[in-house]
């Protein structure tokens, strides 16, 4: 997982207006397929209905990626209630498995 400033998710996803918030999204979906989890295309988060099916399943890639220590209900209740502060927490839980190097997958990149 690549460490960004929690502070920025949420700066930029205000400033942006919730775009930078769908990139972070699609980028950190798409760091989480390479270590193993399975998320769907990131192009259902603008099918309203399919979007909350699309954010459970992003919220088992966090678990996946973490080892269990963000579960997958808690990472869906931060993001389907909290919005962009759920995204910081969940950046921050990215952040510490990056920091100790602990990738579920031994497809890691390098």
């Amino acid at each position: 997982m690549t460490k960004r400033s929690v502070i920025a998710v949420l700066l930029l996803t205000c400033v942006t207006f919730g775009i930078y918030g769908i990139v972070w999204m699609v980028k950190t979906k798409n760091e989480m397929n390479s270590q193993g989890a399975s998320i769907p295309t990131a192009w259902l988060i603008i099918v309203p209905v399919v979007s909350i099916w699309w954010m459970w399943k992003y919220a088992g890639g966090v678990e996946h990626v973490t080892r269990g220590k963000s579960s997958q209900v808690i990472a869906f209740i931060l993001m389907f209630v909290l919005g962009v502060i759920g995204m910081a927490i969940i950046q921050d839980a990215f952040n510490k498995v990056a920091d100790q190097g602990q990738l579920p997958n031994a497809r890691a990149m390098g």
